[in-house]
This record gives structure tokens, C-alpha cells and sequence, in this order.
């Protein structure tokens, strides 16, 4: 701490500070120890946090419920909209058209390199765990067919899965962490791009190397391989109409091409211009994903042979499991509220400045923190982005979008025996506890480690 911080400390700063330890702190005993559910384990640090911080009840309580409120409008239609566009690709069979025709093109060789392919397609719209449960007998299959190296073809599509999961929009973390700091998604979402590219080659194919060979004799669980393709899956006629790949790639991609044409619009268009109008309003991200649901119903649902019965079934069955994500969405966002109002924030931000910290190096370093000790990447990123919020308010839209991917780089850091993402990897591939630390726990971290690499220097060059 420099002079000029050091000078201007007061006693209330301690107590800000003090606080918020003791209110993350409740967060992780919660969580890891009582195995609380990380909505009643943010919705009780969030009152702690506010009655040490000496914040009124009332004032307490209506920042909370102010910052629920506004993250829920802000975030909850979007995680919804991103859950029906997956349970259409899943349902209908899209997502097995895109598994069929890259993996039937590929050759031996190519084959990592193909299922992490396939996993970023999907990883795309789907939540991590459902696109996790689709691959699964895919990879075990293609395994055990081709005699190559169960992690060799594993980890790629788990890289896939997770960095998606981790950097791009319309997943949780990244919206949740986009609306916590005013964020522009579309610009998250090209710069999000940028970024996992690269991440995902070398977490996936190249990683998958030394995995193999630091678990060589990983085997697939006899249970779960399937006896044959992907099209025994889907044995009614209903099922067998599979849309075809171009359609469902197209729809798939579709908001992206969308938001990140805004995001271009936003720098390279005059302001007010009819061009600029309209893609400010078809790249903003509801109407992007309505846009994609919408299509999606017919070039997935449709294609499918799905009845409008069938249909509407379908984008129903897709919201209940969402539940639980937003309720702890929208509790993180009443969490960042309280600190705001408490002003924690301000504490961190006149040190981080006093300091000459980096904002991008220190959403890093807070959400690595809280993931390792909640295991959670969600709680991990709504935390965060919480107390670092103010430090955005000084930011241009391509800084606050970097600070939202370092954000979401450390909420991916080392995944461990409290995440419940270690445990589905390690009961699907069948691993030891000490199997699973050395691949997708050091996936994980190579991950969080090599995003933070590439967006460091893109905050300096932007």
C-alpha cells in the first residue's frame, strides 16, 4: 500500500474489508462444510456482509432485493432462451448430426482434434453438464472402436466443453459477470472467441497428449459405452429425422453471428445511422437468442418430425433444470448489490488504483480464490465481478469485456473434490480421485492459466 492509500485508510475501511472476508468466508464453510445450497449460502453471507459492514436493515435488505431483481431482468431470460436453443439441438437429434458428420470425416490422427471441435459447436448453446452427458458415450464409443487413448480423445472434448462454458456468452457465468459490470456481450463475445480458440487447442488436443500418457491406463466403464453408434440412440422414426448438419450449425451460430455484428457496428458505425440501428437491435443478446430459439423450432423441431405438442414439450422440459442456476445467479447478483451499497467496493478500488494493481490481473486472482474454495465457477464468477465491480466504472467497453473474461478465466482455475464437475468426469471415465487431479484438474488449471495469458496482453494491445 503506498503513502497516499495508507493516508486516506480509515477505521470503516477495515471494517469493509473485514466484512467481506467474513461474509466469503460463511460462503465456503457454507458450501463446502454444511453442503448448503449456494443460494441460502449467498443469500445469508450477503445479510452478514451487510449487518458487520454496519449497512441498516432495511437498506440491507432492499439492496439486496434491488440486486436480485436487476440481474434476474437483466440475465434470467437469456439463460433461459440459451436452455431451449440446447434442448432443441439435443432433442431433435442436431446434436448428433454434428457428432456423425465430423467425426465420419475425420481420420485417426485428426480425431482429437475433432472432438474438440464438436464439443465448442456444442458447448455453444448447452450447459456444460448436459453437453458433457451428450459426448460422453460418443467419446467412449469412438474410444473403444479406434483403440486410441480413452484421455487422448477425452480431454479435448472436455477443454471444448468447459472453456466455452467458462468465457462465452449465453452461458451463466459470462452473462452474469456481463451484467454485474454493464458489460457489452457482444463484445465478450468476440473477444470471448478470440480467446478460447487458442485455449481450447492447446487445453484440448495438444494437453490431451500428456494426459494420455499421465493416465494411460484409464478405461471406459463398460456400462456406459453404447453397443452401437449414435443412431441406435435414436430408434423411433420420429427420432431418425435428424436435421440436417448445415441447418443445425447454422442455427447454432446464428447468435453469434448476430451479437458480435453489433459488436463490430458499436466501433466501426457513425452513431444514429439506419445500419447501425438496426444491428444494435438484432446483435442485442435477447433478440439474438429469440431469434435462434425461434429458428431453431423450425430447422431443429420441424426437421425432427416434432408436433407442435412435441415441440412446446420440449422448451418447457428445458426450464426446469435451470432453476437452481438462476436462483444462484440472481442471488450472487444481490450479494454484488450489497457490497456496492456497503461501499466495499470503493475500499478495493482506491487500493487497486493506489496500488497501480491491474483490474484484469485482480478478477483473476478473487475468482481463482473463491473457486478454490467453493468449487463452484458460477458463485466463483457472480462473487467476483461483485467486488470488483466499481473498478469497470472507469473502464472503456473493450477493457470491462476483457475484465469479465479474466473473471471468468479464474472462475475455471483447479478443479477439485468440492466441485461437482470433478465428480461427473471421474464417474463417467471411470478414474481414481488421483486419475481425475491429474487430467481435468490440470485442465482446468492450464485453462485458467493460459486465458489470463492471452487476455493480459490483449488489455495492453486494445
Amino acid at each position: 500500500m503506498n503513502t497516499l492509500a495508507a493516508a486516506t485508510w480509515t477505521g470503516q475501511d477495515t471494517r469493509l474489508i473485514a466484512a467481506t472476508l467474513l461474509a466469503i468466508a460463511l460462503i465456503v464453510v457454507l458450501i463446502t462444510k454444511l453442503k448448503l445450497h449456494p443460494f441460502l449460502a449467498l443469500i445469508l453471507s450477503s445479510g452478514l456482509l451487510g449487518l458487520v459492514a454496519g449497512m441498516p436493515v432495511d437498506t440491507l435488505i432492499d439492496s439486496f432485493t434491488d440486486g436480485v431483481g436487476s440481474t434476474v431482468a437483466s440475465v434470467g431470460v437469456l439463460i433461459a432462451l440459451g436452455a431451449m436453443l440446447g434442448r432443441l439441438l439435443a432433442d431433435s437429434g442436431g446434436a448428433d448430426q454434428i457428432v456423425d458428420t465430423i467425426i465420419s470425416r475425420s481420420g485417426r490422427r485428426l480425431l482429437p482434434w475433432s472432438m474438440a471441435l464438436v464439443a465448442a459447436l456444442i458447448g455453444l448453446p448447452m450447459f456444460f453438464e448436459i453437453g458433457l452427458v451428450m459426448l460422453i458415450p460418443v467419446v467412449l464409443l469412438v474410444s473403444r472402436r479406434t483403440g486410441r487413448p480413452l484421455m487422448l480423445l477425452g480431454i479435448p472434448a472436455l477443454a471444448g466443453l468447459s472453456v466455452l462454458h467458462g468465457l462465452v456468452p449465453p452461458h451463466p457465468g459470462p452473462l452474469a459477470a456481463a451484467g454485474a459490470l454493464d458489460a457489452n456481450v457482444g463484445i465478450i463475445l468476440a473477444l470471448g472467441v478470440l480467446v478460447a480458440i487458442p485455449t481450447v487447442i492447446v487445453a484440448g488436443p495438444l494437453f490431451g497428449r500428456i494426459a494420455a500418457r499421465l493416465v494411460p491406463d484409464a478405461t471406459a466403464p463398460a456400462h456406459l459405452v453404447p453397443e452401437a453408434g449414435p443412431e441406435s440412440q435414436r430408434a423411433t422414426a420420429e427420432q431418425r429425422r435428424a436435421p440436417s448438419f448445415l441447418a443445425t450449425v447454422c442455427t447454432v451460430l446464428l447468435p453469434v453471428v448476430l451479437m458480435m455484428g453489433k459488436a463490430l457496428a458499436d466501433i466501426l458505425l457513425a452513431e444514429g445511422g439506419h445500419p447501425r440501428r438496426l444491428l444494435d437491435f438484432v446483435g442485442n443478446p435477447l433478440v439474438a437468442l429469440l431469434a435462434a430459439v425461434l429458428l431453431g423450432m423450425v430447422t431443429l423441431g420441424r426437421a425432427a418430425g416434432f408436433s407442435r405438442g412435441k415441440l412446446s414439450g420440449t422448451l418447457a422440459e428445458a426450464l426446469p433444470p435451470i432453476a437452481g442456476i438462476l436462483l444462484i445467479v440472481g442471488a450472487g447478483g444481490g450479494f454484488k448489490q450489497t457490497l456496492v451499497d456497503a461501499g466495499v467496493g470503493d475500499v478495493i478500488t482506491r487500493l487497486a488504483t493506489g496500488a497501480d494493481f491491474s483490474p484484469l490481473l485482480l478478477g483473476w486472482l478473487v475468482a481463482v480464490a473463491i473457486r478454490l474454495a467453493t468449487g463452484s465457477a458460477t458463485v466463483a464468477t457472480v462473487s467476483a465481478a461483485g467486488i470488483v465491480a466499481p473498478l469497470a466504472a472507469g473502464l472503456d467497453p473493450t477493457h470491462n469485456a476483457l475484465l469479465v473474461l479474466a473473471i471468468g478465466a479464474g472462475s475455471l482455475f483447479f478443479s477439485h473434490l468440492n466441485d461437482a464437475g470433478f465428480w461427473l468426469v471421474k464417474e463417467y471415465f471411470g478414474l481414481s480421485v488421483g486419475q481425475t487431479i491429474k487430467s481435468w484438474s490440470l485442465m482446468e488449471t492450464v485453462i485458467s492459466v493460459l486465458a489470463i495469458a492471452l487476455i493480459l496482453p490483449l488489455g495492453t494491445l486494445l
